[in-house]
């Protein structure tokens, strides 16, 4: 049996995603024309905190928060999506997410490139997740 390295998945993944560079969303976000979902687990947010207005949704819930025939389907905390960024910490697992929404026939997200870390660095403000 072979299988494929996360890397080699990753690699496919971002060959048939559009991935927008943190400028590039920074402008979009400024503009109002995205919505940013960080995919990333609830403890990396309360250790680093998240962009400010991003929806947290957890990688492991995505696909069944935002599939109306799900019952996870979380429609009062998704409502209206506008074109979606996904990010994680580094743009690996939201390369990844985004095909898979692409594969649920989502045809308007994509990637943040470089991830949370590049969002920071661009000037996005950064809020604290409070633990509940």
């Amino acid at each position: 049996m072979i299988i494929k390295s996360s890397k080699e998945l990753v690699d496919n993944a971002k060959k048939s995603i559009k991935s927008l560079s943190a400028h590039e969303i920074k402008n979009m976000v400024e503009k109002g024309h995205i919505t940013l979902i960080d995919i990333r687990d609830i403890r990396e947010l309360w250790k680093e905190g998240t962009i400010k207005d991003s929806i947290h949704i957890p990688r492991g819930m995505l696909e069944f928060w935002l599939d109306p025939n799900s019952s996870y389907y979380k429609e009062k905390k998704i409502g209206n999506l506008k074109n979606i960024v996904l990010f994680c910490a580094l743009g690996l697992r939201s390369a990844l997410a985004t095909k898979t929404l692409q594969d649920m026939g989502f045809e308007n997200v994509m990637n943040a490139d470089g991830g949370f870390d590049s969002l920071k660095d661009s000037g996005l403000e950064v809020v604290k997740k409070e633990k509940k």
